[in-house]
């Protein structure tokens, strides 16, 4: 799937012509209260940016699905493929890009969609109790990954384009959510991490693990 618009979202294109229009009426009629308008323009031309990346890794190499902050490294459950994983969690804030990003070269084995609350991204009861979408890869050599979007406190809007079947390159674009939130990973259990605690990564641009 090509993205052909690599520098600010198609998904936020309304949003941002909708702050620009009232911006400019605003300013047309009461010019003095104009300036939180323009500030509100502006910070969705950030939040919707989507900037082109230089893939990293190799064959082996885990991916970053999105921009943000490491906020889990742990062994846990993966509640989709009901097995022991290692568990990465990144933590998108709203200056964060907020595309995502596939972490493996492969194909989607199942897509899971389940609603639920909208509780602070940032903790960990959010992967299990906030609405959620999640995708089950397969590697081309039939590792298996869990790839979890998940909506936050301010989030409202989880956006996936793929489907059961569709091949995904290393570091392709298959979703955005609106207005910070999560993604969560479940590896393989002989996976060796490269990152911890509070690490900041970009999506597609940093490698988070190798798998063996």
């Amino acid at each position: 799937m090509n993205y052909p618009h690599p520098l600010i979202a198609k998904e936020g294109w309304p949003i941002i012509a909708g702050a620009f229009v009232v911006a400019v009426l605003v300013s047309a009629y009461a010019c003095v209260w104009s300036l939180p308008f323009w500030l509100i323009f502006v910070f969705c031309v950030q939040f919707f940016r989507d900037p082109p990346r230089q893939i990293a890794g190799g064959p082996k190499s885990v991916l970053a699905p999105a921009d943000g902050r490491v906020v889990v490294v742990a062994e846990a459950d993966d509640p989709y493929l009901n097995r022991r994983a290692l568990k990465i969690s990144i933590f998108m804030n709203v200056f964060n890009v907020h595309s995502n990003r596939s972490p493996i070269k492969g194909s989607v084995q199942l897509k899971c969609y389940q609603s639920g609350r909208f509780f602070n991204a940032a903790l960990d009861k959010a992967s299990l109790e906030n609405e959620r979408c999640a995708l089950h890869l397969k590697t081309v050599d039939g590792r298996d990954i869990t790839c979890v979007q998940i909506a936050g406190l301010i989030a409202r809007r989880i956006l996936n384009y793929v489907d059961v079947g569709t091949p995904l390159a290393a570091g392709e674009r298959f979703g955005f959510i609106r207005f910070g939130s999560r993604l969560d990973l479940y590896l393989p259990l002989d996976t060796r991490v490269n990152v911890v605690i509070g690490e900041k990564v970009s999506a597609a641009s940093s490698v988070v693990a190798e798998l063996s």
